[in-house]
C-alpha cells in the first residue's frame, strides 16, 4: 500500500467494477508491466488473491482477502477526507 498505484488498485476493488486484469488496466490507465508488478506485490502481501477463470488463454481475476477487506475503514476515511478537501468535485460512488 506504500505507493500510489497499489492504493488506486485497491480502491477499484471497493468501487463497482471488474476484477480482471484488462478491466483494471482500462480503469486505471496503467501499463501492463506496472499493473502486473503491483498486483503481484498486493498478492504477496495477502491483500489480494488471484484465481484463474480461463486456461486457454490463461486469464486470472483478483479478489480482496480478509486482510484486504479490512482496509475498508482506511479507504473510507481517505475518501471522506478527500471529499472534504475538494468540495467542488463530483462525488464517486463508495
Amino acid at each position: 500500500m506504500g505507493d500510489q498505484w497499489s492504493f488506486l488498485i485497491v480502491r477499484e476493488f471497493f468501487l463497482e467494477g471488474s476484477r480482471r486484469f484488462s478491466d483494471l488496466q482500462d480503469q486505471l490507465g496503467l501499463s501492463p508491466n506496472t499493473l502486473s508488478a503491483r498486483l503481484k506485490k498486493l498478492e504477496e502481501a495477502g491483500i489480494l488473491v488471484r484465481s484463474m477463470y480461463s486456461t486457454h488463454p490463461p486469464r486470472a481475476e483478483y479478489a480482496l482477502t480478509d486482510k484486504g477487506r479490512a482496509l475498508a475503514p482506511v479507504m473510507d476515511a481517505l475518501y471522506d477526507w478527500g471529499m472534504a478537501q475538494t468540495p467542488d468535485l463530483p462525488p464517486k460512488v463508495k
